[in-house]
């Protein structure tokens, strides 16, 4: 993305008297500002002889690590140090670290698992949004996913259960998150999104936490590819939303994205190889060959349309590709079915929905939970707190620059400053984009000691 044409709005702030007051009405975020050479990742503090810092107010566009529970099995050593390392390296709180006892078995019994959730729940403090689990296994409840069991409890509505339903394939009971822009699931919809830091070992866990924290703001250049098999029972049930989710980000300030139907062949073409910088890499097989030969961008996602793809096996068990050879290859995170789904397109991500609300800021635990409509039987794998995209600012002596992807197309914002001597918030620019774009927004000459971003009804 970076490579590509941006919106850009240059701004001089006029004298303009704005609201009364610097408090909001709605939630917000501080953005720190950077240095103008500074990488995103960059968080050395600015020179002791530097002009001052003003503070950036962003709409809130995410959880927060402190919003993360951190659950443990104390029954498998493997999964403390993960979660150790993790708690570190994201700065979750003492408080949201919640122990249990699992057995390391696969799958585990509803009714073992009944009471162990009870004892979370229960543990839990009331702000925190969602859950991260530290371990591979066990990954199902009866026949539901370890991640969709924390998240909504278990219950057979969630499965396609041949005894209740009558039939082999069926539909499943849906989620109120689905599709809806909530930045705290479980404050407005009793639910907290739920994803496994899974790996074959705590060395490759680490190696996805390090990708996880390395994606966030860095605003990625790179590309998505979107393909059409020559396997149309895994293929078709997403190819139609794969070529709407061109239409809704490939464009400049959007995100590259290719297309590929393969769906007439040859079957060798059904894949891509020796790729770089790849962001998003959707499909519809059995089994993915050739993943290694890229190179994914930290914060990537990837998953392939198949039964079972949620069952957390090793390299070479199982009919079926396991989720777990994306985060191998390099991915940040994945999504598979851990009991036969029949290919219902609303089991498994869609991309119409992934894709934006991933761009506009959400984490991955947030937008991947969000795309999935009946999400009782898939698992949920990769670092929860992923978020490559969102907000970079950055100033030189006499300019501010804000750096965003978190605006919603056709909403109307505001830009205001914080006037050091009238103590009033003054309106600097009006903004509205027509569809999902990175936004450039100069502030020259910086007036101000606080700039605020947001829905004019925020103000």
């Amino acid at each position: 993305m970076a490579a590509r044409l941006i919106a850009v709005v240059l701004l001089v702030p006029p004298l303009v008297a704005g609201c009364n007051g610097d408090d909001p009405s709605a939630d917000v975020l501080l953005a720190d500002a950077r240095p103008a050479d500074a990488r995103p990742a960059d968080t050395r503090p600015a020179e002791p002889d530097g002009p001052p810092l003003p503070e950036v107010e962003l709409p809130r566009s995410s959880i927060l690590p402190a919003e993360l529970g951190l659950i443990v099995n104390e029954d498998d050593p493997r999964s403390k140090e993960i979660a150790s390392y993790y708690a570190a390296a994201r700065g979750i709180p003492a408080a949201n670290l919640i122990t249990v006892k699992l057995p390391t078995t696969a799958v585990v019994d509803p009714a073992v698992f009944k009471p162990i959730k009870a004892q979370v729940d229960a543990a839990t403090p009331p702000g925190v949004q969602a859950y991260a689990l530290t371990w591979m296994l066990p990954y199902r409840v009866g026949c539901m996913s370890i991640t969709s069991a924390f998240a909504l409890g278990h219950d057979p509505k969630y499965c396609n259960d041949p005894a209740l339903s009558g039939q082999s394939c069926s539909i499943t009971a849906d989620v109120p998150y689905f599709m809806k822009e909530s930045t705290r699931p479980f404050t407005d919809f009793g639910i907290r999104p739920t994803m496994a830091l899974a790996g074959v070992d705590a060395k490759q866990v680490k190696a996805l936490v390090d990708r996880g924290l390395a994606a966030g703001d860095t605003l990625p250049p790179g590309k998505g590819y979107l393909i059409r098999t020559t396997d149309a029972v895994r293929s078709d049930p997403r190819y139609e939303a794969f070529q709407t989710s061109l239409k809704q980000l490939d464009h400049p300030g959007g995100v590259e994205l290719e297309y590929i139907d393969n769906s007439q062949g040859p079957a060798e073409e059904d894949v891509i190889s020796g790729k770089k910088d790849v962001l998003f890499y959707f499909t519809g097989l059995t089994h993915v060959p050739k993943l290694e030969t890229n190179t994914y961008r930290p914060g990537a996602v990837a998953d392939h349309l198949t039964s079972v793809g949620g069952v957390l096996s090793p390299p070479g068990s199982g009919g079926q590709m396991s989720v777990l050879r994306w985060l191998e290859a390099g991915v940040t995170g994945s999504y598979g079915t851990v009991v036969e789904p029949c290919n219902m397109w609303q089991k498994f991500p869609d991309t119409r929905v992934l894709l934006p609300y991933y761009f506009r800021g959400n984490t991955l635990v947030e937008a991947y939970w969000k795309s999935v409509k009946w999400p009782g039987e898939g698992i949920f794998v990769g670092d929860p707190l992923a978020r490559p995209f969102g907000t970079w600012v950055t100033r030189d002596a006499d300019s501010l620059t804000i750096r965003t992807t978190i605006l919603m197309p056709l909403e109307d914002y505001e830009l205001r400053g914080l006037d050091p001597k009238t103590g009033k918030m003054e309106l600097i620019q009006k903004l509205r984009i027509d569809r999902f774009e990175l936004v450039e927004i100069t502030i020259k000459p910086i007036r101000h000691t606080k700039y605020r971003l947001g829905k004019g009804s925020s103000f």
